[in-house]
Formats: structure tokens, C-alpha cells, sequence
């Protein structure tokens, strides 16, 4: 049996046009919000809960439906926010994790609907104009997943035609839609947007403090992208020391990056930080700040290493670059099953084995390392063992 109806037809499906596919949203909302220690649903910004602004973006679009899932003060939800429109639904067992949540407002949506948005409860800034591109995307292609990005960084939400529901819907735990990614590279569209709001998303107290600074107009994104990013900065010649000639690349912003950063510069490395919402003023260890994700921008050098540590938020993006770069290390910091789950995705897109070989993860030494001080040090020690054999290599030339 089908469980969604007209699937039996979605090849000839496939190869009719798509502007009159009907569109819905999925609006996950039933979290526990351990990390901010309240509903984040429920946040005051500009005098209404953070739902509210995503209901108001998602209403002034033309969609089929919007389904909400709720779970964790769900009743507090329902008293406070307007849903009076909306199809509301109820994940019982929401503290098993997001991929409960995917499944439970998939099998609310109506049996004709096409595609839909997942759009999180945590992101309010994204604007209406964003989920237009990604619906006009999905219209005018053949993709099964369209994703935003924003100078390189993708971001949510996404929009999953129905013939991956089945995929979605068998996930389980605090698993999202990329968990089904590596499977679909050839159906999967990116879309560039100037719309920072992809990548704000909220965890705790400070990302709060961070996306209310940016809804008053305290903090911008510059979008003007120069030889260098407008809001990057690089050491002074004077402060820079003059052997340093090292060079050290580090994707993302954990607490991992900064212990590698400070101990990368008491060996005098130059650090370049790539991270769409850093700023200089948060990150005084690095030589170099970049807004963008694009490798493009930075000068050759003859002695590089990069690090990619953004828990999965921009890995592949960023390892493919490198993959193209002259680079001597790239090190992915994951645990050993997401790390060979990237590998095989990479080599399903056309990425050659011998190319592989350089992708070092889990990344450093194994030392037994726990904290982010210890797998700075692990990493940077497998550096410095690269670069030897690098530099032995280049003496028998």
C-alpha cells in the first residue's frame, strides 16, 4: 500500500512542471530547550513570543497549510501564541528528539501536499522573501531538497519534496533532515540568499542575547563581499611575527577552535577563523577573520593546515573546498561514525578515494583526549607531525 497517496505515480510525476505544486510548512516547536532553560518558543522579541514572528512570515506567503508541532509546554504555547489557523499537533514523546517531531507533522499534512518547508521555532528573523526562493526553487527544478545558503554557510530551513517523506519519517532520536542528505546529493539544490536569519538560531542565553542584537540593528552582517570580507581584519605587519609561516585554518567557532587558536599562536601560526557570524572583537587569537566560506579568498601559502569543527553545520562544504586547495591536513573534528558517513558521501559525489586520503578524522593524535583543551593539543601534535613528513618529503626532492 502507498502510504502517501499518488506516490505510485512520482516518476511521471517528476517530469511535469511544478507550478502548481501545493506547498506546506512544518514548524518544529516541541523541544525541551535544556540549554536556555525555558521554551524557546516563548522568548519575548519585540514584545511577542519568537513563534509568533515565524507564524507572521509563514502567513503573509501562500502556502496549503501550516502544520505546528508542539510537545514540551505545549498548553503554554497554545495560551500565548496565535494559532487559530493553524493545524496543531502534538508530539507526545518529544524528548526523544527532533526526528519524532519530522514524522508527527509529516503525517499531519494533507494527502495532496507536494512539498514542505521545515521551518525550526527557533529561527524568527528568516524572512518571508527566503521561503518564496526556496519554494520558486523547487518549482522551476526537479530537486527532492532545496537549502538555503548565506555567503557559503548553509542554513534551514529546507524544503523536502514528498518523495523523501517515507526517509524522514523512518528517522528516530535527535536526528534531522540531513541525516538523509548523503543520500540525495544528485536531487539536492542550494540556493544563495542575503538573508543572515538562515543561520541564527537560538541554544542558550547568549545566542538569545546575539539574535536580539540583531533584530534591533545593534549587530549587522555586512553584505558587501570584498578581496577580503568587510568585517574581517588582519594582524598588522608589525604585530605579526615575521617567521610565522605556518599557516592554520580553522572552520567554525566551538570552544575546541578558541584553545586551538590561543595554543596555534604560542607556536606562532598564522590563524585564520572562517565562521559566517563572528566577529573580531570575539575572537582576538585569530590573525585573520572571515565571514564567508570561501577558500578562494584566502592567499596561497605554501604551509597550510585546516580544521573543520562546526558540528556538521557546514563540514562537507567546507572539506570539499579544501579538497581543491593545496592544503597539507584537512581535519575534520567528528566522532568515527559521522566521520565515516562524510566520507562516503563525499565519494558518492565523485570525490576519489586517493583525494580522501586526506581528510584526517577523527581528527589529531589519539591520546585519549576528552576535553577541548586536550583535542586542541591532539590535533595540533598531528599537525606538527604532518608538517615533518611534509618537510622531509620536500628536503629529497
Amino acid at each position: 500500500m502507498d502510504i502517501f497517496p499518488g506516490g505510485s505515480h512520482m516518476k511521471l510525476a517528476r517530469m511535469q512542471p511544478r507550478q502548481n505544486s501545493l506547498i506546506g510548512a512544518v514548524v518544529l516547536a516541541a523541544g525541551k530547550s535544556t540549554r536556555m532553560g525555558e521554551p524557546k518558543q516563548l522568548l519575548p522579541l519585540g514584545g511577542k513570543p519568537l513563534l509568533e514572528h515565524i507564524m507572521a512570515n509563514l502567513r503573509s506567503i501562500k502556502l496549503n497549510e501550516i502544520v505546528v508541532v508542539l510537545g514540551c509546554g505545549a498548553n503554554a504555547v497554545r495560551n500565548r501564541v496565535d494559532l487559530h489557523d493553524i493545524k496543531v499537533v502534538e508530539n507526545k514523546n518529544y524528548e526523544q528528539g527532533i526526528g519524532i517531531s519530522l514524522g508527527v507533522g509529516l503525517s499531519a499534512l494533507a494527502g495532496a501536499t507536494d512539498g514542505v518547508l521545515v521551518v525550526l521555532a527557533d529561527q524568527p528573523l528568516v524572512r518571508s522573501e527566503t521561503y518564496e526562493q526556496l519554494i520558486d526553487e523547487y518549482r522551476q527544478s526537479h530537486s527532492q531538497i532545496v537549502i538555503p545558503t548565506y555567503r557559503g554557510f548553509r542554513g534551514n530551513p529546507v524544503l523536502l519534496d514528498r518523495s523523501v517523506f517515507p526517509e524522514i519519517m523512518a528517522l528516530s532520536g535527535d536526528v534531522g533532515c540531513r541525516a538523509i542528505f548523503g543520500d540525495h546529493s544528485g536531487g539536492i539544490t542550494k540556493v544563495a540568499v542575503e538573508d543572515v536569519g538562515i543561520l541564527l538560531d537560538i541554544d542558550t542565553k547568549d545566542d538569545f542575547a546575539r539574535l536580539q542584537r540583531y533584530c534591533t540593528g545593534v549587530e549587522e552582517v555586512d553584505t558587501q563581499l570584498e578581496a577580503v570580507d568587510l568585517s574581517n581584519r588582519t594582524m598588522a605587519e608589525s604585530d605579526a611575527p615575521s617567521h610565522a609561516r605556518t599557516n592554520l585554518i580553522v572552520v567554525g567557532s566551538e570552544p575546541m577552535v578558541v584553545a586551538l587558536a590561543k595554543l596555534a599562536r604560542i607556536l606562532q601560526f598564522r590563524v585564520t577563523l572562517i565562521d559566517p557570524l563572528l566577529r573580531v572583537s570575539d575572537f582576538p587569537e585569530a590573525d585573520k577573520v572571515l565571514n564567508s566560506l570561501d577558500l578562494s579568498q584566502l592567499p596561497e601559502a605554501p604551509n597550510s593546515y585546516m580544521v573543520i569543527a562546526s558540528r556538521g553545520r557546514f563540514d562537507e562544504e567546507a572539506i570539499e573546498q579544501a579538497l581543491d586547495t593545496d592544503v597539507h591536513y584537512i581535519a575534520l573534528v567528528a566522532n568515527r561514525k559521522r566521520a565515516d558517513d562524510v566520507r562516503r558521501r563525499l565519494h558518492d559525489k565523485g570525490h576519489p578515494s586517493k583525494k580522501l586520503e586526506r581528510l584526517h578524522s577523527p581528527a589529531g593524535l589519539d591520546i585519549g583526549a576528552n576535553t577541548a583543551e586536550e583535542i586542541a593539543i591532539s590535533i595540533l601534535a598531528e599537525i606538527v607531525l604532518v608538517s615533518r613528513k611534509v618537510s622531509e618529503g620536500s628536503s629529497r626532492q
